[in-house]
């Protein structure tokens, strides 16, 4: 008996995860609960654990391939005999857009089939067969009807393999069916044709000096997945002007970072308008029941926003001990998605950059507004602002909100107490 070992879903946005080690080799022993390889997520590289014990056993997944989500990349078998040393499990473990070998065809088959000329025809009626009692010779089974046997399409010249009517269809779409990709069953249908040209289009580079191609790592390819699902959030920018300085001593002295205590602040913030704790989703407003503020990090390969949970009334002593052990997660590579999603308001904080003056955020879904945070100018003065889903929010409702920031900011009282809402 064996047991498969999938690629692992670790959040609801993963549809592959790239393979970067195997720990075991075939034929070893492995225990349960033993990380049996790693895999690089969106966000880091995870265990991959075994679920009962035995022995590693191929067709093992090559490494440094993405594949899918509940894909099979290896086995675990009861008895170490039922190990096998083929380990070129990558030709068997297909990656997405990988076209599937073309069906064999039996020579003369389809020749079989072909239409014999009209002379041969036989005629459009015929007498009844004669039964067994009617020849008087002994009963015949009916011979069984043959499967047709249907040749695949011949290649066309340019290699593709490709519908006639996709083919038509990218013609009048004026699209170059060279740069649409394959269906599952490696063939380009009308569907991919339709999906190429509704996507955006990559920029023209043939005019330009010579490139290669380079693939991503995942963490930045998920970047620009989830940049690039807020296109149709309708954003709206404000912006105030606030002393940072006061703050940043207040927190000095209670042992806090900057960006933790402007943490606490738009927290505290958020739960006295909780329109700003809202999301807006095709069922309606999702009211979130505590504020959890996710904080832009960067990882030197990548953004991440680790999440301080119920960041508006926990003991700011916990928040700084959740925050050092969540940015030790992301220096190690470790982080899970319960760390990093799900947050209601989002802070980025490019203050350490003195030469940023301002910048703009872009509204992650799943939140009605994020803050961004440039460096104090020469006047003492940093800029905040504010984007915002205008499903949720309106004008009157941020400018109120920073109005409310602002005075934050001027009375630390929240900050000297350590608690939860003052």
């Amino acid at each position: 008996m064996k047991t498969e070992i999938t690629m692992p879903v670790l959040s609801d946005t993963m549809q592959t995860g790239r393979l970067t080690r195997w720990n075991k080799s075939v034929g070893d022993a492995v225990k349960k609960g033993e990380a049996v390889a790693e895999v690089e997520t969106d966000k880091a590289i995870l265990d991959v654990e075994a679920f009962s014990d035995g022995y590693l056993i191929g067709p093992l997944a090559a490494v440094d391939t993405d594949i899918p989500v509940r894909q099979v990349i290896g086995y675990i078998a009861d008895a170490p005999e039922a190990a096998q040393t083929d380990t070129g499990g990558a030709a068997k473990t297909p990656t997405p857009g990988t076209p599937p070998a073309p069906p064999s065809v039996t020579p003369g088959a389809v020749a079989e089939k072909k239409t014999a000329p009209p002379d041969k025809l036989p005629p459009a009626t015929s007498t009844p067969a004669a039964t067994p009692a009617d020849s008087g010779s002994p009963e015949k089974p009916a011979p069984l009807p043959q499967p047709q046997v249907v040749a695949p399409q011949p290649p066309h010249a340019d290699g593709l393999r490709a519908s006639p009517y996709a083919r038509a269809l990218a013609r009048d779409l004026e699209l170059d069916i060279l740069q649409v990709k394959a269906g599952p069953d490696g063939t380009i249908h009308a569907a991919q044709v339709l999906a190429a040209a509704l996507a955006p289009q990559d920029a023209d580079l043939r005019m330009g000096p010579p490139y290669t191609i380079e693939r991503p790592n995942i963490l930045r390819a998920a970047v620009a997945r989830n940049m690039s699902a807020t296109l149709n959030t309708p954003a709206f920018l404000i912006s105030s002007r606030f002393a940072v300085a006061p703050l940043h001593a207040a927190a000095k002295t209670a042992g806090l970072s900057l960006t933790l205590a402007l943490s606490r602040a738009c927290a505290l913030t958020v739960a006295e308008d909780p329109w700003f704790n809202h999301a807006w989703t095709r069922e309606g407003l999702a009211k979130r029941s505590r504020v959890d503020v996710g904080i832009a990090v960067d990882t030197g390969s990548g953004l991440i926003t680790p999440v301080l949970r119920d960041a508006a009334k926990r003991p700011l002593k916990e928040l700084t001990e959740d925050w050092r052990i969540l940015l030790g997660k992301v220096k190690k590579g470790r982080i899970y998605p319960e760390d990093y999603q799900g947050a209601s308001f989002y802070l980025s904080n490019l203050g350490v950059f003195p030469q940023i003056e301002r910048f703009n955020a872009i509204v992650p879904v799943g939140a009605s507004a994020i803050l961004a945070v440039a460096a104090a100018g020469s006047d003492g003065l940093t800029d905040f602002t504010l984007s915002c889903d205008h499903r949720v929010i309106f004008g009157a409702d941020a400018a109120r909100f920073l109005q409310r920031l602002g005075k934050r900011l001027e009375d630390l009282s929240w900050l000297a107490g350590g608690g939860g809402q003052p």
